[in-house]
């Protein structure tokens, strides 16, 4: 049990209807700078605040559970983890929640998004008007590939996977093929027509190929040299998921020399900071992150989040724990 009035720190600046609510259940502190936590600044909220928020911008590795510890809670604003070193806080007794589901359309929107984006080529295109280069209308100007109708390979079929997939199919008339530890569920595969593939062989087939898997040890640069290699040529790579699911340096290499056609990037390794050489081409779309960056989703993640904080104070079971 807490003595007194629990003290919750926010890493981040939340929606500001979040941040109110959020006051009702104890004394918050927030980053008026919103600028990134410092490592020691991440090791003074552990030491010193009964619950901690923190982001996907939070790095919180083992080293930083082995001091004084007094947070019970790590209430995560968004549904991936892995800046957290789930073991070692469980190690030190600290509960982990997520916002699971809550991001799972905008998050789809966004890979639909650079799907299009990087097919038709409307960043180059945007690009150009602005600079004004434009000369007008011709017929082989600014060619690009269409879309409707071609081979979608999802690797990981999760929520936000499955929502992706049937915007592609249902809106575009795409193919759909996906890999996953899991097959899907036969009424989902059946509406989708969906083929489940190993991975290289969804990579030779596919025109698109979106990630939508967690970012884990095994997934680690799990589009590779070898993986990309695998694609065709025309082929288009949409990454929505982590940034180390690709290996950026290979994935630069690949589309200087043609191996890939382009590609469309929400997330990067080293956040905010790119891989060596990627800015500079043309055929790629880069965004900042923006996933889930709507104003209602960004409300129900806080709101999704604050429930697991009042749970927790109000000591009944977390609603989206991540570890027990």
């Amino acid at each position: 049990m807490i003595d007194g009035k629990p003290k919750i720190v926010l890493t981040r600046r939340w929606p500001e209807v979040v941040e109110t609510r959020m006051a009702e259940l104890g004394e918050v502190v927030l980053n008026a700078s919103d600028e990134p936590f410092s490592e020691r600044d991440l090791e003074v909220a552990l030491a010193t605040a009964d619950v901690v928020c923190p982001t996907v911008t939070d790095a919180l590795p083992a080293g930083l559970f082995e001091g004084e510890i007094r947070t019970g809670l790590l209430a995560n604003f968004g549904v991936g983890f892995n800046h957290i070193d789930i073991a070692a806080a469980s190690e030190a007794g600290v509960q982990v929640s997520n916002t699971p589901g809550v991001l799972t359309e905008a998050t789809a929107e966004i890979a639909l998004t650079l799907l299009l984006m990087s097919a038709r080529r409307t960043g180059e295109g945007e690009r150009h008007v602005r600079s004004g280069s434009w000369t007008g209308w011709r017929p082989t100007h600014m060619l690009s590939t269409q879309v409707t109708g071609k081979t979608l390979g999802v690797v990981g079929m999760g929520r936000i996977g499955i929502h992706f997939a049937r915007q592609a199919h249902h809106g575009l008339g795409m193919r759909i093929v996906y890999h996953s530890r899991s097959p899907l569920a036969a009424q989902v595969a059946d509406e989708l027509g969906a083929e489940r593939l190993e991975l290289d062989e969804l990579l030779a087939r596919a025109d698109f190929v979106s990630l939508h898997c967690p970012a884990t040890p095994e997934t680690r640069h799990l589009i590779d040299a070898r993986a990309l290699s695998r694609m065709p040529r025309h082929a288009h790579l949409i990454n929505t998921a982590r940034g180390d699911i690709v290996d950026e340096a290979a994935l630069v290499e690949a589309l200087r020399e043609g191996v890939i056609a382009g590609a469309g990037l929400d997330v990067y390794a080293a956040e905010p900071e790119l891989a060596p050489g990627l800015a500079a081409l043309p055929q790629v779309v880069l965004l900042p992150h923006m996933g889930s960056g709507t104003v209602e989703t960004r409300e129900a993640m806080g709101l999704c989040a604050l429930e697991n904080v009042a749970a927790f104070l109000a000591d009944r079971p977390l609603p989206n724990p991540v570890n027990q």
